[in-house]
């Protein structure tokens, strides 16, 4: 496993769209997935330490930015091949055992996760209404371990002001997870 850090918010880039399925049997784009006020596009996999150190606090913030009209998309880009864990199948258990409120789709030829540039898990894009990059960051403070109950939520913040202002802050702590794994050349 190899722990990776994010690149900076290259703010303004376009969102790249995609047709992926998803674990509730339907096929959902860039386009569908969008919420009136922005989206997060996230890419996580159901092995990786970093995700599940956050995992509980992701569903709760992602189920309240609702609330704010930002919807969110996670993608799952590993090759189950080498990880079990990752499998479609493991994927809908997960759905349905943390209560995602957001669909949980998988990128099997890891295209879209090559689109997007994403390099770990977890790895965050948050979008404005116009599908303009706005947040790159963390989650929180969370790393495997996670992070005390009082930790500033970085994501939930931000992706909150992206619904108000339709701009994220300029300050954005790079996210920090596992290498996405990649399927051999």
């Amino acid at each position: 496993m190899v722990s990776l850090l994010t690149p900076v918010c290259d703010f303004g880039w376009k969102a790249p769209d995609f047709n992926l399925p998803a674990v509730d049997g339907r096929q959902w784009t860039l386009h569908d997935a969008m919420g009136e006020n922005g989206l997060l596009v996230m890419f996580i996999c159901n092995h990786c330490p970093y995700v599940k150190a956050i995992l509980p606090r992701l569903v709760r913030d992602l189920t309240e930015l609702r609330q704010h009209g930002i919807h969110a998309i996670a993608i799952m880009s590993n090759d189950p091949t080498d990880y079990a864990e990752d499998s479609f199948d493991n994927m809908r258990h997960v759905a349905q055992a943390s209560g995602f409120s957001f669909p949980y789709v998988m990128d099997a030829t890891q295209q879209v996760a090559h689109d997007y540039g994403a390099v770990c898990t977890p790895d965050f894009f948050g979008f404005n209404r116009d599908f303009a990059l706005q947040y790159r960051g963390r989650f929180d403070a969370s790393r495997k371990e996670t992070a005390p109950a009082d930790a500033r939520r970085d994501l939930f913040e931000a992706m909150r002001q992206i619904a108000v202002t339709q701009q994220g802050p300029a300050e954005q702590i790079p996210s920090m997870g596992c290498s996405i794994k990649w399927k051999e050349a």
